[in-house]
């Protein structure tokens, strides 16, 4: 499993103890400062089974500098949507988790955090 992590995010420091209480083995990814590609993102979006605006984090100083409240969430703007958190990492939301059967959570509440623990290898 592999972790987008945020070292100073609270959301992620409470799926790293959980993921350690459970003993579930992960990688961290340091998402701020080794940017995903707009491929990786859009993997990501594909194992989410989301759309970009779902996982962008529009309250951020970034998303309002580039006005993105007024962009359209359609399939023909998802690009600029990608190529935004691409160029701006503090705008995808945390954590991230990207669990080895292929699929991805986004594991802000305690639930997901479980879920991701039932669906691990260990």
């Amino acid at each position: 499993m592999e972790i987008w992590n945020n070292p100073s995010c609270s959301k992620c420091a409470a799926a790293r103890a959980s993921l350690d209480e459970a003993r579930v083995p992960y990688r961290l990814r340091a998402y701020l400062t080794e940017p995903p590609s707009a491929e990786e993102v859009t993997e990501v979006l594909r194992r989410l089974g989301a759309r970009a605006w779902e996982i962008c984090r529009t309250g951020e100083p970034a998303a309002a500098a580039l006005g993105m409240a007024d962009w359209p969430r359609d399939d023909a703007s998802e690009p600029r949507w990608i190529a935004a958190m691409v160029a701006h990492p503090e705008l995808i939301q945390r954590p991230i988790l990207l669990l080895d059967d292929g699929s991805a959570l986004v594991a802000r509440t305690p639930e997901a955090l479980d879920e991701a623990v039932r669906r691990s290898d260990r």
